[in-house]
């Protein structure tokens, strides 16, 4: 019971991980234009993501770009959008052997054993998910000089957390595979010596 538990707890974790995984490497709002120690007061507030950019206006409008080019972005953001693009992939695998291997789903083996050990393989790229999310940003996306000037977006720290909670997911549901001590190969019991048959010279 209280594997299933950890199971269950663990899933809820890495999937929610995942999903902020997924959300911040859609979001535009990686890098966010700074004015600290401008003097001129703009009304105009860009942000730029792995995939477009896009401007704000104070009136609440937003306009976005799509890149025109995947080699012409700078290659600490082609190296970004890889790893998330792998982390997002990674997740998704996992997610599939966990639910596969859980204690309390019918589907794949029977065998208690064989269903934790799939999923414990689930955590474990959870855990490899959660890494991959966790590589990122390189410092690049913090400041530019000269300016424009930016610094860390609202979908990095969603990264962050996502990563964090993916990994934490992951760790749960490789505990959940039962170890070698106490466990391991069951050896047939010795059976105890039955009651002899009569001895022919009881009679005699």
């Amino acid at each position: 019971m209280a594997q299933g538990g950890l199971q269950v707890l663990g899933l809820g974790l890495a999937l929610a991980g995942w999903g902020a995984l997924v959300a911040a490497t859609v979001l535009p709002q990686w890098q966010t234009s700074s004015f600290a120690g401008d003097s001129i007061i703009t009304a105009v507030a860009t942000y730029q993501g792995l995939w477009m950019a896009c401007a704000s206006q104070s009136t609440g409008q937003l306009q976005c770009k799509s890149y025109d080019s995947i080699l012409a972005l700078p290659g600490y953001m082609q190296a970004t959008r890889a790893l998330m693009v792998v982390s997002g992939v990674l997740g998704l695998l996992a997610l599939g052997l966990a639910v596969v291997g859980m204690k309390c789903t019918r589907c794949g083996d029977d065998d208690p054993r064989r269903k934790a050990g799939t999923a414990a393989a689930g955590g474990g790229l959870f855990l490899l998910s959660g890494v991959e999310g966790l590589g990122v940003p390189h410092p690049r996306f913090c400041v530019r000089v000269p300016p424009p000037r930016y610094e860390f977006g609202t979908a990095i720290f969603v990264g962050w957390a996502g990563a964090a909670l993916a990994m934490l997911g992951g760790a749960m549901l490789a505990c959940s595979c039962p170890g070698g001590g106490g466990h391991g190969r069951a050896y047939p019991r010795s059976k105890a010596p039955g009651p002899q048959p009569p001895s022919n010279r009881e009679y005699v």
